[in-house]
């Protein structure tokens, strides 16, 4: 495993992380889940990123329960919070945040985490209330860093032009050789500001393993036939998508690289991704997807894969 800086912060983090979207406490047991951790554990991943409203606290809970047979030291975990927990509790106001950041630590059994994300702006509180309410958390320990995830180049200059406020050190953006719309604004402002990416579905809901044939249904057992699993997937399974990413094959093949292999390493050669954030259902995927982490990709196998993929890339 490698390993990286996320932006100005002094965490270090392996280059693929652990996700739990859709996964721990929802659609796989826990001991499909304990499984997934000590694969990850051993593969040399310390970076485990969760959220407050997968499973509606389901996915903070499991991984509170599993990481007890983990030292706190050997991990780096982040978590978030904006989209509603009831119906009344969403958003990013000083009172949400105070609430969720005590209602996350108390379901991960833990009495801090190291990086704390706001899942989406919110347009219905002020940007500075936000930002003094974050400080707040940090400066009482219960969060070394701050982050979010899905803003706009402008809503985070917004949030550096606050004094007095701690500093975003990361972004969370939906980011694949297929969803490259972070590299016209978010990455190049991120990178002027000292914030790190910590990319989602860098194997576009993995469709990027190549495991869906553009002349088949989806295999059983796979994410595309799971009512709880499925996500946003339409968008990668239409057939054009499918044929390109079938292409990429025998350009993965030329450098003895797995298909997801070539997605992930594809991913990490952006300097300002720090991590890439990998979900798993079983073991052996986690195994699978850590080999990605160091590998580099020339330029000629960089060119190959814009050709091959044209008009699908979502830019």
């Amino acid at each position: 495993m490698r390993y990286r800086i996320l932006g100005s912060s002094t965490l270090r983090v392996s280059e693929i992380a652990l996700g739990s979207w859709l996964t721990y406490g929802v659609g796989v047991d826990q001991r499909q889940a304990r499984s997934c951790l000590r694969a990850a554990f051993d593969a040399g991943i310390n970076f485990i990123d969760t959220a407050n409203v997968y499973g509606r606290g389901a996915a903070e809970s499991l991984l509170g329960e599993l990481l007890r047979e983990h030292r706190r030291d050997d991990y780096v975990l982040a978590t978030k919070l904006y989209f509603p927990m009831s119906s009344s509790d969403r958003g990013l106001s000083r009172a949400q945040i105070h609430k969720q950041i005590d209602a996350s630590l108390k379901r991960l059994r833990t009495d801090h985490v190291d990086l704390y994300q706001c899942h989406r702006y919110d347009e219905d509180t002020p940007l500075d209330e936000t930002m003094q309410a974050l400080s707040e958390v940090v400066r009482a320990g219960k969060a070394l860093y701050i982050g979010f995830s899905e803003w706009t180049a402008e809503q985070i200059r917004d949030a550096r032009e606050i004094a007095g406020v701690e500093r975003f050190v990361s972004s969370q953006p939906q980011y694949s050789m297929l969803w490259r719309k972070p590299e016209a604004e978010v990455i190049p402002v991120c990178r002027e500001l000292g914030i790190g990416q910590i990319v989602w579905s860098p194997l576009a809901q993995g469709v990027l393993t190549g495991k869906y044939d553009p002349h088949a249904p989806p295999p059983e057992g796979t994410r595309a036939t799971s009512d709880s699993m499925s996500g946003f997937m339409d968008r990668f399974l239409e057939p054009a998508v499918l044929e390109a990413v079938a292409q990429l094959r025998p350009i993965a093949a030329t450098v003895e690289l797995e298909l997801s292999h070539l997605a992930l390493a594809w991913v990490l050669r952006e300097p300002n991704v720090a991590s890439a954030i990998i979900g798993a259902t079983r073991p052996q995927q986690v195994t699978e997807n850590a080999r990605a982490a160091g590998v580099t990709l020339d330029p000629e196998v960089l060119e190959a894969i814009d050709e091959v993929l044209g008009d699908v890339v979502r830019r």
